[in-house]
This record gives C-alpha cells, structure tokens and sequence, in this order.
C-alpha cells in the first residue's frame, strides 16, 4: 500500500519574495537583451532562491515577467497568484528606482498600517528587497537612468475578497507582503507541534525559562534584551499562545517572557489564546480604554475604538508622545488577562516593542 504523503511542513514564498523576483528578471532582461527562464534572487533574509519565469515580454524601453506564487503547505487565496514586474527606463532619473502598484494591488485609504494613504500596500520589507534585487543587477544601468517598476497582481481584487483587506482600508487588491520571504506553515499542526517540541527541549536541557515570541522581529528583539539566555529558551510560538502556556506548565517551566507588537498583544490582552488574524477581530475597544486610563481626550479614544486596526492606537499615542505610557498599560492588561487562566504556575514578564524592533514598554508579575 501507498504511503501517504507528509503535509505540512513545506515552505513556500511570500508575495514579497515573488514581487522581487519578477521584478530582477525583467531588469535583467533590459540588461543582458533577454529575460532569463530563471532568476536566482535574494530574500529578505539574506538567502537566495532559484524561482521561474513565466509570460516574458522585452523591447528596448520595457520588460515584463512573471512568477508564480507558490504558498508551500500553507495555502492561501494567493497561491498560485500570478506576481507580475513591469521595468521600465526612465530618462532623467538617474540612480532612482521608483516602485508603483498596478493591477489587483491593493490601494492604502486610510491610516494604521504604516503606508502612504493612496499609495500601493507594499509593505516596508517587501519595497526594499524589491529595490535590493533590482539594484544587485542593474547598477551600471542606474549610472545613466532611473527604473520604473510596477508589480501587480492580475486577478488580485477578485483574490482580495476572500481576505479582511477592506477592514483594513486596503482596496481592489492584495497585500505585497512577508518579512523573510518565505512562508512558515504557521496555521499547520506541523508547527503548532513545533512550537510544543521548543519548549520541551528547553525543559530538557534545564532551563527555567521560555521565551515566547510571535514572529523573526520580535526574536530578535528579545534576543538583544536577554543576551544571557541560552538559544534553546527562545520559542517562536507563531499564534499558538495556548499550546506554548499549556506546555510550559506541564514541562514546569518557572519564568515565561513574551515578546510581542500591538497586534499580538493586543489579542493576548482580550483573551484570545490562538491570535492568528483572520481568527477575531482586535478589539479596539480595549485598546480605547487603555489610552483612556492613561489620559486620553475622548475624541481620539473614539477614533481608536472605530479602528480596525491596533496599529492605528499605536499610532496615535505616538502622536501625543504617550507611546511608551500606552504599550506600559497593554502589557500589563496582557498579564491581568493570562492570571485568569494561569493564576500561579510561572512568573510572567512581557515585552513590546515598536515595527523597526525598538522596545517601547515591559512589565512583569513576580507572584513575589
């Protein structure tokens, strides 16, 4: 009989990573008269991967080419989504590589994200492993013009309806996203039982305590703040906050430390103990009353509570210079939530930090 096949364990490729590696075919074509069948192109993390090239169009001015998404054992509505590069010379401007949204990208119409209101929802990482790629190949050319290159996504406002984009002022198409280029099968059992085996080893190798992160920033955030720790201590429990608890009491492990960014953490703070995005809503309404125990004029809790999003609160705090007041009330809301259903096992400590990885507030519970 057949054995049958393993799921859940295979990474794929963000947006992000396809969208860069689109976009250094074109740019090759315009440098070398020809687009290749396949570019090798770095990701955000420093690695490299060969992907294929589909639809290859080229003439003096222009080159056009496409990869495939491929989403690996943690499909999406974007798998298999066509990520399309169109490079264009540009006369007088020189050295500038200038990156647009066309076709089935999403359009940002209001604040929160982090995005210029109007612009395409090409997140930070994403831009600047785009214009990494397509500087890596193309130096000589950028001496003596400037390059246009406009990702889009055909198909991509159809796709966009099956996401929460529009809660989110993202309009008529997809996110171009992913921090290290490659997709984690984060909502797979494969890494919800990762994420238990972490915390296991640590225990076995005699550690008191686990460090509980959300994703790559937030590791090395805390990496930087607990240098003395040993690597084993540092877990990235990805959403699956409830496994990571439930196992550190039953390993026995004395001192939990959690790191996080508003999102998350704003999830743990409501109660929330699997805290994938697309699980429930933020509850902005928390976040309102946070701001308002902090001293907070009722018209910009208002403003807060209609958000969609909890960066939109960090954002706004920032504005009247009570960042670190505001996240200092989140993380210890998040501890007041996590006693109800952890009331003594372990002592708990959490930290936030800011988008860049800047640490803005902690707080800790010693049970002393």
């Amino acid at each position: 009989m057949m054995q049958k096949k393993k799921k859940g364990t295979r990474k794929g490729f963000t947006t992000g990573a396809c969208s860069a590696a689109a976009a250094r075919a074109a740019t090759l074509g315009l440098v070398q008269d020809k687009i290749p069948e396949q570019v090798e192109s770095l990701l955000p993390n420093g690695e490299r991967v060969v992907f294929s090239v589909n639809d290859p169009q080229l003439d003096a001015q222009h080159a056009h080419a496409v990869v495939i998404k491929d989403a690996g054992d943690d499909p999406d509505c974007t798998d298999k989504a066509p990520l399309t590069a169109d490079v264009r010379i540009v006369d007088n401007a020189t050295g500038q590589v200038i990156l647009k949204g066309g076709e089935g990208v999403g359009v940002i119409t209001q604040r929160g994200l982090g995005l210029e209101v109007g612009g395409p929802a090409i997140n930070p990482v994403p831009r600047k492993n785009i214009e990494d790629n397509v500087r890596e190949v193309a130096s000589d050319l950028l001496k003596e013009k400037g390059l246009e290159v406009t990702i889009s996504v055909p198909g991509g406002e159809k796709m966009s309806k099956k996401t929460l984009n529009y809660r989110l002022g993202i309009m008529d198409g997809i996110s171009i996203l992913g921090t290290t280029g490659i997709v984690h099968p984060y909502s797979t059992a494969a890494f919800r039982a990762s994420v238990i085996q972490g915390i296991e080893v640590a225990a076995n190798q005699g550690q008191d305590t686990v460090v509980l992160t959300t994703g790559g920033r937030t590791e090395k955030f805390v990496m930087r703040e607990f240098p003395e720790l040993a690597s084993s201590c540092f877990v990235q429990m990805g959403d699956f906050l409830k496994y990571a608890l439930d196992t550190v009491v039953k390993e026995n492990i004395q001192h939990v430390i959690i790191g996080g960014m508003v999102g998350k953490l704003t999830k743990m703070a409501q109660g929330e103990t699997i805290t994938h995005a697309g699980r429930n809503a933020v509850n902005t309404a928390l976040l309102a009353e946070l701001a308002a125990n902090i001293g907070v004029d009722e018209s910009v809790c208002a403003d807060i509570r209609a958000a969609e999003t909890a960066r939109y609160a960090s954002e706004r705090m920032e504005e009247l210079n009570l960042i670190n007041e505001f996240h200092q009330a989140l993380c210890e809301k998040v501890i007041q939530t996590l006693r109800e259903r952890y009331p003594s096992q372990f002592t708990l400590q959490v930290l936030v930090c800011d988008f860049e990885g800047n640490k803005l507030a902690e707080a800790s519970d010693d049970l002393s």
